[in-house]
């Protein structure tokens, strides 16, 4: 698909980025525990990473969709979307409960797999940069 918008770029380079570094690292680590013997931590980890990259996704695409829309309209739009992203977080979490599969509390670090991702590489490069980690 050949994307029309240049000013969309930076942010699908953006989303590519975090996404792709987030499902590295929940790969990476859903291999480890299963090797060590946590097959359901494993799997849901990946599972729930899965849904957290699906999630910042559909947040990515319907954001600038919202921006031109009068207030009232702009509003039941935000709400919907919020809607519609909290079903799409649902879905591991009942797969969880609902299969022995998976383990619960990994699947739900999976689900902020994303916003752990871009927290670390911001605290990484802030410490790079002699700062330190100011909370």
């Amino acid at each position: 698909m050949v994307n029309t918008n240049p000013q969309r770029e930076p942010t699908r380079d953006f989303q590519k980025k975090y996404c792709k570094r987030a499902l590295t690292a929940a790969i990476f680590i859903g291999l480890i525990t299963i090797l060590a013997g946590f097959k359901s931590a494993g799997k849901g980890l990946v599972l729930g990473t899965l849904f957290s990259v699906a999630n910042f996704i559909a947040l990515a695409y319907l954001l600038p969709l919202n921006m031109h829309q009068k207030r009232v309209k702009a509003s039941i739009f935000s709400f919907l979307s919020i809607v519609g992203r909290y079903a799409l977080m649902v879905i591991p979490l009942i797969l969880t409960l609902k299969m022995k599969d998976f383990y619960l509390p990994a699947t739900v670090a999976g689900l902020f797999m994303v916003q752990i991702t871009i927290l670390v590489e911001q605290c990484i490069q802030a410490i790079k940069r002699g700062r330190g980690i100011s909370i």
